[in-house]
């Protein structure tokens, strides 16, 4: 922008210096002051006679000026404000300027193309027409923080084909491991898996209280270390434990679940206890509501023990009360807003953990801290309940230590929400009976080829395999559909001004003010162009499934923007770098992903299964801080919250 340096030179009077020209003029801002012009002697020129120059009634915004000038202070001001005409100097009609700044406007919207009148035409129909709308429909919708309530009405169906639902209603049958027996130590038991667990329960080898007690203490004992525990829920998941040891003394079984502990990122909302969505803005929130995926889980007998860490309004690892640690290295973070959940899975402090995505907040964290996690097809899980960033890429799905639990927890909790329009019945077969054999996979140039190895070895048709599509703008699209949507969410917030109390200021802050620019008919572009990429995508999934890079950001916002779902499978650790010279039991994790197409969840969990069938990586435990007798450890913390 174009603009004039005022130079104070005696009291009261100013002098815009016009760049690269050697006139120095003397303006007296007064009201109605004439303005004169004295010589000005340039370092390189001869005195030049100044003309004789007009100027109209000053602004106070150019009254301030004129003190700031009159201490010799340098002060920039936009060129437009004044009119020049040969030997005159005047400042714009108030029309001139109102144009001007309303042109600027224009120009971070991308629409500087209107004429003047057209401009003026515009802000006086946005001023009559908009702005009213535009304040009606936020007291009417926007008041309250969160998108918990009024869902849009625009629905996304991430459904390719025209299948008809059938047997949705059935649960999946899975098989029933042979000859559990309870494991001499606590240590051995915490890291069984869901259906190793529930066996147990089933055979009263153990009680849900005792095993309740035991995933309790080891909360307590390593959250000081990861950070990765909001809030202890020990009042309700005692009285759960007992209700389910009363059931099964009756002869009652709810299932796989029953009895069994997990915990909650704390965007999902559970009555009696904050609900902190990971902010300082929200962590004495209390919501009296029952989320849809909490009353799943009940119904089925788990038992709740712990609210787990979400980033700060599920973005990122950084929360109010610090930040999540990797239990395979803890000297870095777990990454992804859903990184308690990741965290504890992976530490063995819970068997199992529902966490969210919507863009990686699932698949960067489980592949961080090596666990097994199902980011399942759009509308599979109802959100009820639960913090709303984005109605048309919000996904629940479960962290595990195996992809047999990721089945048997999606069966639990996937079905229509009758407060989730997005949410419906999806057709899924059973994953426990696919023949993979049948199957033709595709692999990716980033595709970890041990899975590769193991999973032909398994009679399954590997083929190389690159998705094709033209759009090239998906990280884009994502950013516009995701960023917008949570300023919808988060409008009132942005508006007193409490994005300057979030915790990374970088993230949230910068980008929904980004957001409040962004027009609505490039919004609506944004999702013709994701309507477009869906379709190319279609078009180019010419296999049953393709194994490739879980964390990838471009295949990330991909795989969100189409709705289809991916299980992240650990593969292997690796030493990390700049490891102690004495050795260190930290890891780096190594993972991949297996996708499906929507509504396709079965076939990805199957091959999942399939590989995990004859490998043990997913078995493998964290050192958490037991690193070595010369590695340092961080100092462990006994931290509570809300």
């Amino acid at each position: 922008m174009a603009t004039l340096l005022l130079r104070g030179t005696y009291t009261g009077v100013r002098a815009p210096v016009l760049p690269r020209v050697g006139l120095c003029l003397s303006l007296l801002l007064c009201c109605g002051g004439a303005v004169s012009a004295a010589p000005h002697h340039d370092k390189f020129q001869s005195p030049i006679p100044a003309p004789r120059l007009t100027c109209s009634t000053p602004p106070p915004s150019h009254l301030l000026l004129a003190a700031l000038t009159s201490f010799d202070m340098k002060v920039r001001i936009p060129i437009d404000t004044f009119c020049f005409q040969e030997s005159k100097i005047s400042r714009c009609p108030p029309q001139n300027s109102e144009v001007s700044s309303l042109r600027r406007a224009f120009k971070i919207l991308d629409a500087d193309f209107f004429t003047d009148n057209k401009i003026l035409e515009v802000a006086k129909g946005a001023e009559e027409l908009n702005i009213p709308i535009i304040r009606a429909n936020r007291k009417s919708v926007a008041s309250v923080d969160g998108g918990l309530q009024n869902p849009s009405c625009l629905v996304f169906d991430p459904n390719w084909g025209s299948e008809q639902p059938d047997g949705i209603n059935r649960r999946f049958a899975h098989t029933v491991p042979s000859d559990v027996q309870r494991p001499g130590s606590d240590e051995d038991i915490a890291f069984m898996s869901v259906l190793e667990l529930g066996e147990l329960i089933r055979t009263r080898q153990i009680t849900s209280e005792e095993l309740t007690r035991l995933f309790v203490e080891r909360l307590r004992r390593y959250n000081g270390i990861l950070e990765a525990v909001v809030s202890y829920t020990e009042e309700l998941a005692y009285a759960q434990a007992k209700r389910a040891d009363d059931l099964l003394a009756q002869g009652v079984y709810l299932g796989p679940l029953h009895g069994i502990p997990y915990g909650l990122k704390d965007i999902i909302a559970v009555p009696e206890y904050h609900t902190t969505w990971g902010s300082t803005s929200f962590k004495s929130q209390v919501l009296n509501i029952n989320a849809w995926v909490y009353q799943r889980l009940k119904s089925a007998g788990a038992v709740l023990v712990a609210k787990l860490v979400s980033g700060s309004l599920a973005y990122d690892d950084i929360w109010f009360g610090g930040r999540t640690r990797n239990p395979w290295n803890i000297e870095e973070f777990s990454t992804g807003s859903s990184a308690g959940p990741a965290a504890c899975t992976s530490a063995g402090m819970v068997p199992f953990a529902i966490g969210s995505e919507t863009a990686g907040s699932i698949t960067y964290p489980s592949a961080r801290c090596g666990v097994t996690a199902l980011r399942p097809t759009f509308g599979a899980v109802g959100r009820s309940g639960v913090m709303s960033i984005s109605e048309s890429l919000d996904k629940l799905g479960p962290f595990c230590r195996s992809a047999a639990d990721c089945a048997i927890v999606l069966d639990a909790i996937r079905g229509r929400d009758p407060d989730d329009p997005s949410s419906r019945d999806i057709p899924l077969d059973n994953p426990f009976t696919v023949d993979i054999t049948k199957l033709t996979v595709g692999y990716l140039d980033d595709a970890e080829m041990e899975v590769v190895r193991v999973l032909s070895s398994k009679g399954v048709t590997l083929v190389p395999f690159k998705l094709n599509y033209t759009v090239d703008s998906v990280q884009g699209i994502l950013n516009f559909t995701m960023d917008v949507d949570m300023l919808a969410h988060f409008d009132e917030w942005q508006r007193l001004g409490k994005d300057d109390q979030y915790e990374a200021q970088e993230q949230w802050p910068v980008e929904l003010r980004r957001a409040r620019v962004v027009p609505a008919v490039d919004y609506v572009q944004a999702q013709r162009a994701r309507g477009k990429l869906i379709r190319e995508v279609r078009e180019s999934f010419t296999v049953d499934a393709f194994i490739g890079n879980a964390t990838d950001w471009e295949k990330v916002c991909l795989g969100n923007l189409v709705g289809m779902p991916v299980i992240v499978v650990p593969t292997g650790y690796t030493n990390i770098s700049a490891s102690p010279p004495s050795g260190t039991r930290r890891r780096k994790t190594v993972t991949t992903g297996i996708y499906a197409p929507p509504q396709k969840d079965h076939i990805a969990l199957a091959l999942a299964m399939a590989y995990q069938s004859v490998t043990d990586h997913h078995k493998q435990r964290p050192p958490i801080n037991n690193l070595g007798p010369n590695d340092r450890t961080l100092n462990a913390q006994s931290k509570r919250y809300p």
